[in-house]
């Protein structure tokens, strides 16, 4: 079956949960500048969120542009994906409403955990379903460093959270967002490289 359905439904739920998030901040009581410093750990959780989303999307269209078609198994693994994304409203608002409390911290890094694991769920359906170790989207991940590194560090950052300082978590939190900030050209470059040899 075709991804143009797969890709304009994840679309649309990523969507909605930046939507989500913005509407859960609240309008500040007051007129001046002064009214939005209580506001600041809900903008910093929002920002962090909306970055994570954010990479979310953008390497998710690189994965879904490496392929032609998909399976069943590929609609549940995009689907599991899509719910642990769809967590990221709740655990924004709760640890930006508590000023980055260690449980809501620690709760956040299992959203954000549960998410890698899904998309590593997802990288290895797609590559799967078009061929294995020789797909294109394979030939491109390659070792995949940055997607090692990623569930490690936020298994490291859940009982920092809890047992250490809420801010270790969300510095680790921070790091592995800029991680993925950097451009990642691997897909791009083997698309562009399989595209002059046809």
């Amino acid at each position: 079956m075709g991804k143009n359905r797969l890709e304009a439904f994840s679309d649309g739920v990523l969507a909605i949960i930046i939507t989500i998030m913005v509407l859960e901040m609240k309008i500040p009581h007051g007129d001046d500048l002064a009214a939005l410093w209580p506001l600041w750990p809900v903008v910093l959780s929002y920002l962090l969120s909306f970055i994570y989303v954010g990479i979310y999307w953008n390497n998710h269209h690189h994965l879904l542009h490496t392929i032609k078609q998909i399976s069943g198994g590929v609609l549940w693994a995009n689907l599991h994906l899509l719910f642990w994304l769809s967590l990221i409203p709740f655990v924004t608002g709760w640890m930006g409403e508590n000023h980055f409390a260690p449980v809501p911290t620690a709760l956040y890094g299992v959203v954000m955990l549960g998410s890698a694991i899904a998309y590593w769920i997802l990288q290895r359906r797609l590559i799967a379903t078009h061929g294995g170790a020789q797909s294109l989207l394979a030939k491109a991940l390659g070792n995949d460093v940055k997607g090692a590194i990623s569930p490690i560090l936020y298994l490291l950052a859940i009982p920092s959270a809890l047992f250490i300082h809420q801010w270790v978590a969300g510095a680790i939190y921070v790091v592995v967002a800029l991680i993925w900030l950097i451009p990642d050209r691997r897909i791009e470059r083997m698309i562009a490289a399989a595209e002059s040899t046809e």
